[in-house]
């Protein structure tokens, strides 16, 4: 599976500890830092919430329907998996009252408050995670050794590499940047017909069973029959298709703007990964500057500021190496786009080959037919900081706690840890 989304080696040579993530919603506890204040007045609510079992997609819409609001007017500034404990931010255009009054199973309301101004994506700082490796494939006690020997290295170079984890592309069904590629290659057909059926094996049986009758034979008005309600975005699509019969642009247009953003972004991280991937098993450094690489220079908050683009040549070369090695800028790879340019030297070269070989060109991502998801392209640090790192054994479990900048995978560290085949990883469902 890993491999198929560009994860292909490991920056850590120690062995792992093997097990499963996320037996109990409680073993992965994710919440956002973000600093806001209240305001006396504003069109706006501002709320924190704790949910269980809530990936944020559905919980937005389940919360669009609660309030009777546009789902348009609910925002939030990250994307939280599922099978977890979330403590999250969003913003709703309606009174606060409105949510206080909210009674939906395995979600708490625990501030809100109006503002002027609503959240956007990324509008936080970092993630803090507490989380359980259970099932481990060694003793406990040699599985701690082992993780000392994984985070010490992590903790000497100061982070792991900035791999986009296996959740952006679908946990069960990995395949949001296939469809993304679909998308931007004009395959609008194949683009639906991935996303709404391509079965697989692990996930619910109803909807296993109804995807696979969908993909063997493609019929939208009877799949429409067959769907489980807990597709909801696949039977809205479904249902468009019943109603303008061919018109695969318009069906994928019943989607979340921020979901069919996904599909372009999960191809663009699909190229990231094999970039990064690429740049270790070449033997280069992640943490150190290259002639030739473009470097971001970190914000106020330690963050990288993505639109400022440093190139690195002989004459700033030492300058640059000494911010890179406090931590004051990073190096990076492009999240390719059409407006997009190559780094030059090593990394360069890296770069254009993971393009040439994918046959991807800067013009495939204006996307005329729904032009609100093409893309310009931006860049990515490809070695992500890990701060408030510790790990310990919790009676037979590994328990890691650390906190991570926006925009990095907890997932990714814990491979490190965990060692999986890169076809094997492990997730309780």
């Amino acid at each position: 599976m890993e491999k198929k989304v560009g994860l292909e080696c490991f920056f850590t040579d120690a062995p792992g500890v093997g097990g499963k993530l996320k037996k109990y919603p409680e073993d992965f506890r994710v919440k956002e830092e973000i600093d806001l204040f209240e305001e006396s007045e504003g069109e706006y609510t501002i709320a924190k919430i704790w949910s269980r079992n809530w990936e944020t997609n559905r919980l937005v819409k389940r919360l669009s329907d609660e309030l009777n609001i546009n789902r348009k007017k609910i925002d939030f500034c990250g994307t939280k998996d599922k099978r977890a404990i979330t403590t999250q931010w969003m913003s709703f255009k309606c009174h606060p009252e409105k949510l206080r009054d909210l009674n939906i199973k395995e979600l708490e309301i625990q501030d809100a408050f109006t503002s002027h101004r609503s959240l956007r994506m990324g509008a936080h700082k970092r993630n803090q995670f507490e989380i359980l490796i259970r099932d481990m494939s060694v003793e406990p006690e040699k599985a701690l050794d082992r993780a000392d020997d994984v985070g010490k290295k992590i903790e000497k170079e100061g982070g792991f590499p900035n791999w986009f984890g296996v959740q952006r592309f679908g946990t069960m069904r990995p395949i949001t940047h296939i469809v993304g590629r679909k998308i931007l290659k004009g395959d609008f057909e194949g683009a639906v017909k991935k996303y709404v059926a391509s079965p697989k094996k692990g996930e619910e049986e109803s909807c296993y069973e109804a995807r696979n009758s969908l993909e063997k034979n493609w019929d939208p008005e009877e799949g429409l029959k067959i769907y489980p309600r807990v597709l909801t975005f696949e039977r809205g699509i479904l249902r468009d298709l019943k109603d303008n019969p061919g018109d695969f642009v318009s069906a994928l247009k019943t989607l979340p703007h921020n979901l069919l953003m996904m599909f372009v972004h999960a191809y663009q991280s699909y190229l990231f990964n094999k970039m990064v991937s690429l740049r270790l098993q070449r033997n280069l450094p992640l943490n150190d500057a290259l002639l030739g690489d473009v470097i971001l220079p970190a914000d106020s908050d330690g963050l990288p500021n993505k639109d400022t683009k440093v190139k690195v040549k002989e004459r700033n070369f030492s300058k640059v190496s000494e911010m890179v090695k406090k931590g004051k800028a990073f190096v990076s790879a492009p999240l390719y786009g059409h407006k997009s340019e190559f780094s030059d030297g090593e990394q360069g070269d890296i770069e254009k080959k993971i393009i040439e070989e994918e046959n991807i060109e800067k013009e495939d991502f204006i996307i005329p037919e729904i032009s609100s998801i093409s893309s310009t392209g931006t860049r990515r640090n490809i070695f992500a900081p890990v701060k408030d790192f510790e790990w310990g054994l919790q009676g037979e479990a590994l328990k890691l706690n650390f906190s991570l900048n926006k925009g990095t995978y907890a997932t990714t560290l814990l491979r490190e840890f965990m060692k999986h085949p890169p076809d094997k990883v492990k997730f309780y469902s």
